[in-house]
């Protein structure tokens, strides 16, 4: 979303297509991943350090159960690096900050909310409220590649904020580190050597189990990504768990500021090339921002992107939608439960996609026979995990949950891990 310069809130503070024809299906929706945004934390940049519920908010945790609780499992949490660490990115992190950022579950109702994840009487943390659910949290340094409004030069100073935070959240293994929010208008070659730089420092303190989500020069634009961010295929990780986050809106100029979409093909359209991308490369990738407006055009075309992106899990994770939070209002795009607008025109549709469901009833052009394969999620057997002939089912792919009836065992090296009560997944 290309909010260079965060607004204060109104009432708060003023893959060419393989084998054409038609196919339909019904199955279990494939992906690892599928949630929201959850802003807030990052508004008033504009009042750096600001103040609490009066420059920016932290998320509500009431509303993130209504998410959770409907089957989503990754919240992304955009943050100000300069709330976090001010000064300079070598400094220590400010104290209240961090506490809020864990801390901002305290209230009798907030602890209601969770009594069917929780037994305990007090909830101290953000994080541990999003992942002792099972769920994912992503942590994200909303800010663009720039540090009081510069741009990040020094990939050691760059280092030196990651290994800060993510020794304290190195014991978590629901904690995903998104290097930073939508690189723009920067040196392609400073955007692959921050990004290396965070995967190392990340590492370097411990983190070893933790997804990194890395990001992209403009915008981190899914339709864009070949002629922009081909470099970052050079990115290395020693853990093997760095996944490419992208986002695309389906606007005319892919901003994400207007509800009015291009086309109803227009979601489709834009991550074809992005696909390939990662197919050619072996890598894989999360669609960390999408959205459309509250109308059919837009619909539809959210719903195309969504069933290429699902007929193609074998390297498409998942995705989170831009954006909850309690204080959008009527922003168009609004995720926050129970009156915003996305949120209530959208919600029917992508509960279908979320892990574990029954999946989306689809009619859609049929892609390669490598991305057909591996979202058959009951397979019982591959030739691309563990040898050929290897039993169970691929990577990724779903082996257990509530009413699922498909393989329950995973290829060599695989096992099943449960992610919540109504998925588990072959990692």
């Amino acid at each position: 979303m290309r909010f260079t310069c965060l607004f204060a809130v109104t009432g708060i503070t003023g893959l060419a297509l393989a084998a054409p024809g038609q196919s339909i299906s019904k199955r279990a929706a494939p992906f690892l991943w599928f949630g929201t945004n959850e802003a807030g934390a990052e508004f008033g940049s504009g009042n750096i350090p600001g103040a609490l519920n009066t420059d920016y908010i932290w998320p509500s945790t009431s509303a993130m159960q209504t998410l959770r609780t409907a089957g989503m499992n990754i919240f992304r949490v955009p943050f100000a690096m300069e709330r976090l660490i001010p000064g300079t990115l070598t400094s220590s992190p400010d104290a209240t900050y961090l506490a809020d950022l864990k801390s901002v579950c305290e209230d009798n109702s907030c602890i209601e909310a969770l009594k069917s994840y929780h037994t305990h009487n007090k909830i101290s943390q953000t994080v541990e409220f999003i992942t002792s659910s099972g769920a994912y949290a992503v942590l994200d340094p909303h800010n663009f590649g720039r540090y009081y409004g510069n741009v990040i030069t020094s990939t050691s100073d760059f280092a030196a904020f990651w290994k800060t935070l993510a020794t304290e959240f190195a014991s978590n293994e629901k904690v995903i580190f998104d290097t930073n929010n939508e690189y723009h208008t920067m040196d392609q070659t400073l955007v692959l050597n921050l990004n290396q730089a965070a995967i190392d420092a990340i590492r370097a303190a411990g983190a070893k189990s933790q997804y990194i989500f890395v990001e992209g020069n403009s915008w981190s634009g899914a339709w864009t990504w070949t002629t922009v961010n081909d470099n970052m295929k050079a990115l290395t990780d020693p853990q093997d768990l760095m996944i490419y986050q992208m986002h695309q809106y389906l606007d005319s100029d892919g901003s994400g500021t207007s509800e009015t979409c291009v086309s109803s093909t227009i979601g489709q359209e834009r991550v074809v090339a992005a696909t390939k991308w990662l197919k050619d490369n072996g890598k894989k990738a999360f669609l960390g921002e999408f959205a459309g407006g509250a109308n059919s055009v837009c619909k539809t075309a959210v719903t195309g992107m969504l069933d290429y992106l699902s007929a193609n899990s074998d390297v498409w994770l998942g995705a989170a939608w831009w954006s909850a939070g309690p204080w959008w209002g009527d922003y168009m795009y609004s995720f926050e439960p129970p009156s915003g607008t996305g949120y209530t025109y959208y919600m029917s549709l992508l509960e279908s996609y979320f892990p574990g469901s029954s999946g989306p009833t689809t009619t859609s052009i049929a892609t390669t026979t490598k991305a057909t394969a591996t979202t058959t999620i009951a397979a019982t057997t591959t030739t691309t995990a563990g040898g050929s002939g290897s039993t169970g089912a691929p990577h990724y792919a779903q082996c257990g949950g509530s009413s699922w009836t498909g393989s329950t065992t995973c290829a060599t090296p695989y096992t099943c891990q449960k992610q919540n009560d109504f998925y588990s997944q072959c990692l």
